[in-house]
């Protein structure tokens, strides 16, 4: 075996530079299409997942004022005391829960707090229950940590809601945890009360945790909808884990502020595993959030208005275009319809892209049992949507399946 010291420069640059792990993870679908759509002209987007409205006037201040008064110092590694009251405070409310600043921990957006999570806990011999389809980030990490993915399918002819008794059959002698998504990204749906409660009462009894990405906790699409959510439907917070942060809620995905809300001894184990990644969130930022938290939540109810119409339309538009099978979704910004079964929805959309300029993104990007679907953003205006139809209804109208 060659001494690596002793190796010649050149046979040193031809050595493996990264770690085999990162070989699990793939080319994400969206940013293959985003891509392939840069080089286009008159690109119409389906495919964005955030939201498209302006940041309201009084956080975009708020951030401004931090910057002018100076505040872009670090700032307590769990987050800016500040913000872990308010916090404290809103979520104390929302969930009917006593919650305290120790129970935060405020990350470089949720992406950062869903890695927070399942690295820390990913290991060889620990299996993870995800549901499929789901956004792309749980099972890469999972995998390049050495832990295992089950995958529970979901079924568009449901509206992809998950079966809690399906997911309580799957948890076995190897089940760490059970990750899931809702309102979900890429499905829309909403997972009801009474399917969080028996998923986390019964891992809670089995001694599995339950790590939840509620990003979109506040884009529900009916009207009187309540949000149920794994903290406020576990009798305690030593299981479960729930990640969200600022990006949808109130467009501000670019300030990249999240968190994480778990018990007290989790959150400070994870305190420690946070000052090695980003060490902290942008504090100009945080400021911004304290002021989002604080303000009037018009803003939110005005952008969710506006999702629900849009919504509305798209349903109808997806149950007239040929070849497309939908539903209704209830939350997020998003629909996941169907295209006819061992459809290379990959293919169709690259083409329908470079023909139409109809921008989708394909199913596959978001798990294996979903090939034939395609991701469809109603993050754009009504008259975006409108003409991205118009151009697509006739295309697939052509297509032979």
């Amino acid at each position: 075996m060659v001494n690596p010291v002793e190796m010649e420069q050149g046979d040193q640059a031809e050595a493996p530079l990264f770690s085999p792990s990162l070989q699990a993870i793939p080319m994400p679908g969206i940013r293959r299409m985003i891509n392939t759509a840069a080089g286009m002209e008159d690109v119409i987007h389906l495919s964005i997942g955030q939201p498209d409205f302006p940041t309201p006037q009084p956080i975009v201040e708020a951030h401004i004022d931090a910057l002018r008064e100076g505040y872009t110092g670090y700032t307590m590694d769990a987050g800016l005391p500040e913000l872990l009251s308010e916090l404290a405070r809103y979520y104390s409310k929302r969930y009917d829960r006593e919650l305290t600043e120790d129970n935060f921990l405020v990350t470089t957006g949720a992406t950062e707090a869903m890695y927070l999570a399942l690295t820390a806990t990913a290991a060889p011999g620990r299996q993870f229950i995800v549901t499929d389809p789901t956004f792309l980030l749980y099972a890469p990490l999972i995998r390049m940590n050495g832990g295992e993915v089950k995958v529970i399918p979901t079924r568009p002819e449901h509206g992809h809601q998950v079966d809690p008794q399906e997911v309580i059959d799957a948890i076995g002698m190897r089940t760490f945890a059970i990750v899931l998504n809702s309102p979900s990204n890429p499905s829309g749906a909403v997972y009801p009360r009474e399917t969080i409660e028996a998923i986390v009462q019964e891992a809670a009894y089995r001694g599995v945790y339950v790590f939840a990405d509620e990003v979109y906790d506040h884009i529900l699409l009916d009207e009187g909808m309540e949000f149920p959510s794994v903290i406020n439907c576990a009798s305690d917070l030593d299981h479960v884990m729930s990640v969200s942060s600022f990006s949808k809620t109130f467009s501000m995905a670019g300030m990249r502020i999240g968190w994480m809300i778990s018990s007290q001894g989790a959150i400070k184990k994870l305190r420690r595993y946070h000052m090695f990644t980003t060490t902290v969130a942008s504090t100009p930022a945080q400021w911004a959030g304290v002021a989002a938290l604080k303000g009037d939540m018009t803003c939110v109810d005005d952008m969710n208005a506006e999702y629900r119409r849009r919504r509305d339309r798209v349903v109808e538009l997806v149950s007239e275009t040929p070849h497309l099978t939908g539903y209704v979704p209830q939350g997020a910004f998003y629909i996941f319809p169907s295209l006819p079964p061992r459809t290379d929805a990959t293919d169709l959309a690259l083409r329908m892209l470079e023909e139409t300029g109809v921008c989708v993104i394909p199913g596959d990007a978001f798990g294996d049992t979903c090939s034939n679907a395609v991701r469809i953003s109603f993050s754009n205006s009504m008259e975006n949507i409108e003409e991205a139809f118009a151009r697509m209804q006739p295309w697939l109208a052509r297509q032979n399946f």
